[in-house]
């Protein structure tokens, strides 16, 4: 189908209703500008101050647009006006003014420091109409009016018949949340539970360690900390995903995907290195591990856009969620040329040059020559142009992923307008940068406001056959008539539990938060039901036992457990503190019993890393019969083979160290690798003997001063999440 864009009305009623569109026109306050003179007798500049935050503009002077969000600016033509504003949130924003086209008329350049101001002056004609965030210019849009307050207006929420504007995603079914770990982690990303237990959960947290959780609560140290050898966590940087081996019980095996420093092949003016690597427990009992394997190491123009997603599916092969390398539109350095001309760059679009804006399928159980993996047969472009590792391609940002009922649903992050999720084939195109959801795409500030009405549904006949973009199963906009519905899709799983009924069969997920800026945050648990066509319809969860009846907190991740019970992780808005917290879904209670759950782990807000020596993975090998914990920390010598085309390297270690447990005391074996075993001609690997600048890796703990930094866990978890602002 082709990406049209409307900007009218929606009639919720109609067939339509389930393709609703971003509504353009952000929501403002018509505020007039008193003691406005002639050119001829101004002498100084009328001043306008301004506070910018990802959530919108912060009128502050004159007293008439004080603390009004997005306020119109009512101008004089003729009069020079200097706009002074602040940067509040430490994320990527400029100032910019734009005609009624959306054509740029004057701007700042981009400013990302906290605190930080910034000053414009220009003399007002008519022929502005709005000041834009070119960055977030969903969210930060005011309009200009002149003289009567013409050429301003906002669009108008329909109200429903209390007087209420009817929201775009309905309320749905009631749900509880029973909160089991509330301090101890910072922000946590991920969690998995191995193959055949119940009863240990892993949590892994966005600064490099990796908990675990069991009925007795969450374990002071880390299961294993990999913050040593990570890259400075900033930006979208970090430990991002984990995943167990189907055999893990008795092989020991499990993957982490985090970033880390740059390695020598890649290009200096690349950001940093994202590396998949293999680690073993000492036991298939998951107490411990002691060694690293990386498979791949892919190189990022951008720090953002890192996706971070694993997941072994039913055919055990593991698949991989890559990001389009960072920045806006996919068309920075290091973004290549794609088959679209009318939008520069598209690594999204690219099958060739290199591994980004993909899901990628290996087979880690084999080798190949020049590779410590297998190529599955079944990959699609084996045999044909392209590179062996790609599995599905058109993709921004997919941050969560996961296999429901042998589907593998994909929540990709998008850039200005909509959010979406896909149930992701082999050998199909989920559109990106050519579409953004089942919207045409244009980069810049004018592509924003004014979208393409018509572009491509499928590739020319001579660029692969001629492919299909395909459409997601679930799609929503940023903003609605001026109200704030989400800003970046959490990838769930279909609930599979008998628990709550209501739940059945839908694909619950979640929201980082809604556009619109609160005092609480905004976080939020979707659920969309399938559809015999087109959209899924969409559900917002109301949670029992929060005073707001939303997650109030910030949404990072969904995690399941091996029954198909769901789990939600946050983290609140704070920059003191550990404040992440994972919380089981439960079915509702009574409505009046607004409390929540007292928490069972064992350890909050006082958990510490284990203490970490550079260039190795320090993990708490657990002996849970005796209740003794010992460590062990064996050194990585790893050899790389650069094979992998655009700076895709992969690396494998001749000799693995292996910690096994004997009467409660720590034996080490030498165990030979495959790659060893094989003969591969190896060299020295670039990257995994750097200590990098993680706080953590001094042994003083997870280090939460590198978020506090970036002004408290609002602002890194947006950073991580949207990356909007580059």
């Amino acid at each position: 189908m082709n990406g049209t864009n409307h900007t009218d009305a929606i009639d919720r009623s109609s067939t339509s209703s389930r393709r609703r569109f971003l509504s353009v026109a952000a929501a403002g306050t018509l505020a007039s500008i008193g003691g406005l003179g002639s050119v001829a007798a101004q002498s100084e500049p009328e001043i306008i101050r301004l506070g910018g935050e990802i959530a919108g503009w912060q009128g502050r002077a004159p007293d008439s647009i004080a603390d009004e969000s997005n306020p119109t600016l009512q101008l004089e033509a003729g009069t020079t006006y200097r706009v002074v504003w602040e940067n509040l949130d430490g994320m990527g924003h400029n100032f910019a003014l734009l005609d009624g086209d959306g054509n740029v008329l004057e701007r700042t350049e981009v400013m990302s420091e906290e605190g930080a101001t910034q000053s414009i002056e220009f003399t007002a004609r008519e022929a502005m109409a709005e000041y834009v965030c070119e960055p977030h210019i969903t969210s930060m849009q005011g309009t200009i009016s002149f003289g009567d307050g013409s050429g301003g207006g906002t669009a108008t929420p329909t109200p429903t018949e209390d007087g209420e504007s009817e929201p775009y995603i309905p309320s749905g079914a009631s749900v509880r949340l029973e909160t089991i770990v509330d301090g101890g982690l910072v922000a946590p990303v991920d969690f998995e539970v191995p193959p055949g237990t119940s009863s240990r959960r892993f949590i892994a947290d966005r600064l490099g360690q990796v908990y675990l959780h069991t009925d007795d609560g969450l374990r002071e140290e880390p299961y294993i900390d990999v913050s040593d050898r990570m890259a400075e966590v900033g930006g979208e940087k970090g430990l991002l995903g984990m995943a167990f081996h189907p055999g893990f019980q008795s092989n020991g095996r499990f993957f982490l995907r985090y970033s880390a420093p740059l390695i020598e092949s890649a290009p200096d003016s690349y950001s940093h290195t994202e590396v998949l690597a293999e680690f073993r427990a000492s036991d298939g009992s998951a107490t411990g591990a002691s060694f690293e394997r990386r498979l791949l190491e892919l190189p990022q123009p951008q720090d953002t856009h890192n996706a971070g997603a694993i997941a072994f599916g039913p055919d055990g092969y593991l698949y991989i969620g890559v990001g389009d390398g960072g920045g806006a539109h996919d068309n920075n350095p290091g973004h290549v040329e794609d088959w679209y001309e009318r939008n520069e760059g598209g690594n999204g679009q690219d099958v060739r040059e290199n591994l980004l804006g993909s899901i990628l399928r290996i087979d880690v159980d084999g080798e190949s020559e020049d590779k410590p993996y297998a190529i599955p047969d079944g990959n699609p472009l084996v045999g044909d142009p392209g590179l062996n590792e790609q599995f599905a391609w058109g993709f921004r940002n997919p941050w969560r992923m996961g296999f429901s009922d042998g589907r593998l649903f994909v929540a990709d992050v998008g850039q200005n307008g909509f959010e979406e999720v896909s149930i992701v084939e082999k050998d199909k195109n989920y559109g990106w940068n050519v579409r953004e959801g089942t919207h045409c795409f244009k980069p810049g500030p004018e592509g924003s406001r004014n979208p393409p009405e018509e572009c491509p549904s499928q590739l020319p006949a001579d660029v692969r056959g001629g492919e299909q973009l395909i459409d997601p199963v679930v799609e929503y906009p940023h903003s609605y008539q001026g109200q704030g519905v989400g800003s970046a899709a959490i990838g769930g799983y279909v609930y599979e539990n008998d628990a709550i009924e209501s739940l059945g069969g839908k694909y619950v997920f979640g929201d980082f938060r809604k556009t619109a800026e609160t005092e609480t945050p905004t976080g939020s648990l979707l659920a969309a039901t399938p559809t015999d066509e087109g959209l899924w319809e969409l559900e917002e969860l109301t949670i029992e036992n929060t005073d707001s009846g939303t997650v109030g907190a910030y949404v990072l991740a969904i995690g399941r457990d091996n029954d198909g019970g769901l789990y939600v992780l946050t983290s609140a808005e704070t920059s003191e503190g550990r404040t992440g917290a994972v919380h089981r879904i439960r079915p509702p209670q009574n409505a009046a019993q607004r409390t929540t759950a007292t928490p069972n782990n064992g350890s909050a807000g006082n958990a510490t890393a284990a203490n970490a020596t550079p260039s190795n993975a320090t993990v708490a090998n657990t002996t849970e019969m005796a209740g003794s914990t010992t460590n062990a920390t064996t050194a990585n010598a790893t050899a790389t083979t650069n094979a992998t085309p655009a700076n895709a390297t992969t690396s494998a270690t001749p000799a693995a160290t292996t910690v096994t447990e004997t009467g409660g005391t720590a034996a080490t074996t030498t165990e030979t690798t495959a790659t060893e075993r094989a003969g591969n001609e190896t060299t020295a690997g670039g990257g995994n003997d750097s200590t990098g600048d993680a706080a953590g890796s001094s042994g003083s703990g997870p280090g939460f001063g590198v978020l506090a930094a970036l002004s408290g866990l609002t602002i890194g978890a947006a950073r991580l999440l949207s990356g909007r602002d580059d």
